[in-house]
């Protein structure tokens, strides 16, 4: 739909950018998938793949609107290309490569972690819009054209590649900050639960001990009393010193 005075519209120029990016995006991956071996696997594990490969349909170069037996089809090539057994001369990278291929597609087939994967690169490409939108505002207000890079649809692919890898990468940091806090819980939890676990034995060794020990301490007491009464019984009444006796003298 054209706006006043033949100009496209800007949601009809928005389409057109959304169109061309894909139709990019299916060359580059009609042209990456004929790799070789060799080169897929170093794709794969380039510098920066721990962040690159959390995009699924980045790993295995599909469009994220392509069908189920596009996705299976695609896996299985991809699979067989990398696979440690037909890489024999690099079976310990080509092993990493097949597994980064591998848990992207055990992903996708999961439907939760695909929406999440679509989301993320909508979200991506909508920030990229936005952001298109807001130059473009302050190029009207300052009275300059309105052409900002991201026109070009190859920039534009760039900048939504970008930030969808941005995002990727900023959900992970996430996910790794959540779990190490769960680990730490757990690990704390658990140090409590054996620190009571060891008081509540130690408690139930004094009770066992006290009771085992109990008739000895009565038995002790009562020798004690019976002896203390007996003391008593036999205890003589005091004697005194008496003075000795003076004798009178007798007078003649």
């Amino acid at each position: 739909m054209a706006a006043a005075g033949g100009e496209p519209s800007a949601q009809g120029g928005s389409d057109d950018l959304f169109n061309n990016f894909y139709s990019e995006v299916k060359q580059i991956e009609k042209r990456d998938s004929v790799l070789t071996s060799k080169q897929q696997i170093d794709r794969l594990l380039r510098p920066g793949a721990s962040y690159f490969n959390l995009n699924p349909f980045e790993v295995l170069q599909i469009d994220p609107e392509a069908a189920d037996d596009e996705l299976k089809k695609r896996f299985r090539a991809l699979s067989i290309l990398v696979h440690p057994d037909k890489n024999q001369d690099d079976p310990d990278r080509a092993q990493r490569a097949f597994e980064a291929v591998d848990k992207a597609y055990k992903n996708l087939l999961d439907p939760e972690q695909k929406k999440r994967a679509i989301d993320v690169i909508q979200a991506g490409r909508e920030y990229v819009e936005h952001n298109m939108k807001e130059k473009k505002k302050q190029l009207k207000k300052d009275g300059k054209p309105q052409f900002v890079e991201e026109d070009d649809p190859e920039m534009f692919r760039q900048a939504v590649y970008k930030q969808t890898m941005k995002l990727f990468a900023e959900l992970e940091l996430k996910r790794e900050e959540r779990e190490a806090k769960d680990m730490h819980e757990r690990k704390r939890a658990r140090e409590e639960e054996i620190e009571t676990a060891e008081k509540a034995k130690r408690e139930r060794e004094w009770q066992k001990n006290f009771e085992e020990t109990r008739d000895g301490r009565v038995d002790s007491w009562r020798s004690f009393q019976a002896g203390k009464g007996k003391a008593k019984k036999e205890k003589k009444p005091r004697s005194f010193l008496k003075p000795p006796k003076v004798k009178m003298e007798q007078r003649e």
